[in-house]
């Protein structure tokens, strides 16, 4: 226990203008914890505030992405109450980070599958195994899953899913649209580093304008006022250095330098 407790429960590395988070607590398949909680909220922040981290990836060490609250104590941890600003879950706290892909190297259960909901692209391994658990032991979904999961895979198989509390394999769950793709579990990380770096490479501004109307406006149905947050944030960008940058190299025939 003394060797767990020392060992840092996120990792960090940075592959060019990539962060990738690692939840470390692979004797217990990265169950979540307070601290874990933590750690990962004061990472994304720092990369949030990191002009060279253009995404962020989470994944998880050994065998597991996160097989859900640790049960070990008295109390599950609760992972709804990890964020630092008050009154702000981490759903929103997540919404207003820079991109973020989960990489399911493994079990996904109970909060282990709802953090990655509230990601922004989800690539899953071939041995990944996901689950809204929370019947199953006595509890109901949260971290925002009841709104998030629907928009995802609809609300058929959101029911299916949450009332059930089974497992799905990966490619099930590919089928379901609960993941964007499943990859080779050898080449997961490089691949969602390969695709954070795709999204890294754009400017920064822009990309963060053009999440923020995604989730602003994904549940919306006034089709007009969708329309006029996405023109006033489209004239805005269209005033800045980057498309000034974009317009050069095009004319160049190169490619743009969005962070010189």
């Amino acid at each position: 226990m003394a060797e767990e407790s020392a060992a840092p429960q996120v990792l960090q590395e940075r592959r060019g203008r990539v962060a990738v988070l690692t939840l470390n607590r692979p004797e217990r398949l990265n169950a979540w914890s307070a601290e874990m909680a933590g750690r990962l909220h004061e990472y994304i922040e720092e990369c949030n505030d990191d002009a060279g981290v253009g995404a962020i990836v989470i994944t998880g060490a050994g065998r597991g992405f996160c097989s859900g609250a640790d049960l070990s104590g008295s109390r599950p941890a609760n992972g709804a109450r990890p964020a630092r600003r008050q009154g702000e879950g981490l759903p929103y706290f997540l919404q207003r980070s820079k991109p973020l892909i989960a990489a399911i190297n493994g079990p996904a259960i109970g909060v282990g599958l709802t953090l990655t909901l509230c990601c922004d692209i989800r690539l899953a391994s071939e041995r990944a195994r996901l689950s809204m658990r929370f019947v199953r032991i006595g509890l109901t979904p949260e971290l925002a899953s009841t709104y998030l999961l629907p928009q995802i895979v609809g609300i058929g198989f959101a029911n299916e899913l949450t009332l059930t509390g089974r497992i799905v394999d990966a490619n099930e769950a590919g089928r379901m649209g609960l993941v964007n793709r499943v990859v080779a579990h050898d080449s997961l990380v490089d691949e969602a580093v390969a695709l954070a770096d795709e999204i890294a490479f754009n400017p920064t501004q822009q990309v963060a304008w053009a999440k923020q109307l995604i989730y602003s406006n994904a549940a919306n149905d006034n089709m007009r006022s969708v329309l006029q947050a996405e023109d006033e944030v489209f004239g805005q960008a269209g005033r800045t250095e980057n498309r000034a940058e974009a317009a050069r190299a095009f004319m160049e025939k190169r490619e743009p330098n969005f962070h010189q």
